[in-house]
């Protein structure tokens, strides 16, 4: 969904982990990228990130306005951060620690977000990492979900009253380099070869070339990537490329996508690279599960990668990374990856 007007909000992720902190830096360090945006999530424990921050850098702590509602955002003054707090955390968590507690908060806070972008009375919604095992030992309907991508599927869902098997989401990782889009997201490898079938390829498809189209303005070029070494080296490798994939790019064609493969998935990555010296020879790669499609744009550093769900009616990023408990706490924490999420969501609202 594009050409959405009001406030950009960003969930705080994990109190556990580094989300709070890369937020509370991110507002320290570019007041003028973040105007306009809310952080949905617990009021002392951005405070307790805003100290972190200070303590770090030796400046005074930046300020945290709890909102009532979005409304009141105009009210909030600059160097200051402005906080919507629907969820409830009887006290700060331990950092780097999975809580049950902060699992639950995290949930809370996407799902309030999601439900206002949905409602219109907010422009996109950039989230910080949540720990899937927090969320898990939540229980109760946040324990349903593996991820955001997921929850956020189930609220887009009951949002337009369908059900979750008729709004097809896929992940997009993204940066300056390089873009793919993954056929499955959160599953078992075994079971994440099952879900190549030629339905899924096809949608993928679909999904990439819609969603890739808006940003560039333009039909991008899209490489498929094969599930076997070698994309199955002609059947002696495996024989999905020749009984799913192929076919799925032939039906993409006639549909007039500009799709090409299935090519050899430790070679296509290198192909589609976008470098100063040589531009790539595709926009998108449509990858075929998890590890295949990510582990290629995070090896090209996590700091400006942004995750970017497609398929949805709303406009949501988030950075390249999870919630990094070993380093929850001191300070080092990286805000890039954020700042590019929050870069892109505004994109793609425009």
């Amino acid at each position: 969904m594009t050409h959405q007007t009001g406030p950009f909000l960003i969930t705080m992720g994990d109190a556990a982990g580094i989300g709070p902190e890369i937020i509370a830096k991110a507002f320290a360090g570019s007041p003028q990228q973040l105007a306009g945006c809310v952080v949905v999530g617990d009021v002392p424990t951005l405070r307790r990130a805003g100290a972190l921050v200070a303590m770090q850098s030796g400046n005074p702590a930046m300020p945290v306005a709890e909102l009532g509602s979005l409304a009141d955002l105009p009210a909030v003054p600059p160097n200051c951060i402005g906080v919507l707090q629907p969820c409830a955390l009887p006290g700060l968590v331990p950092y780097g620690q999975i809580s049950a507690l902060a699992g639950r908060a995290a949930a809370e806070c996407i799902a309030w977000a999601a439900r206002a972008v949905l409602a219109g009375d907010a422009a996109a919604m950039v989230t910080a990492p949540i720990h899937k095992e927090a969320l898990s030992a939540a229980g109760g309907w946040a324990a349903r979900f593996p991820g955001h991508t997921e929850m956020l599927q189930a609220e887009a869902a009951a949002f337009l009253g369908k059900p979750v098997s008729d709004v097809p989401v896929r992940m997009m990782l993204a940066n300056d380099e390089l873009r793919t889009v993954l056929v499955s997201i959160h599953m078992s490898l075994r079971h994440a070869i099952d879900a190549v079938t030629f339905d899924n390829v096809l949608q993928t498809l679909r999904i990439a070339h819609h969603a890739v189209r808006a940003g560039l303005g333009r039909p991008p070029r899209i490489a498929v990537a094969g599930l076997n070494p070698h994309a199955g080296e002609g059947g002696l490798f495996g024989t999905e490329e020749q009984s799913i994939i192929a076919p799925a790019i032939a039906a993409a064609l006639r549909e007039g996508l500009d799709v090409q493969g299935p090519f050899a998935p430790d070679t296509v990555f290198m192909r589609a690279r976008h470098a100063a010296s040589k531009p790539g020879e595709f926009d998108v790669v449509v990858a075929m599960y998890h590890d295949q499609g990510l582990i290629p744009v995070k090896y090209l550093g996590v700091e400006q990668g942004v995750n970017v769900t497609l398929g949805l009616p709303l406009v949501r990023t988030s950075p390249d990374h999870g919630t990094a408990f070993d380093i929850a706490g001191t300070g080092r924490a990286d805000a890039s990856s954020l700042l590019a999420a929050i870069r892109m969501a505004r994109q793609l609202a425009a």
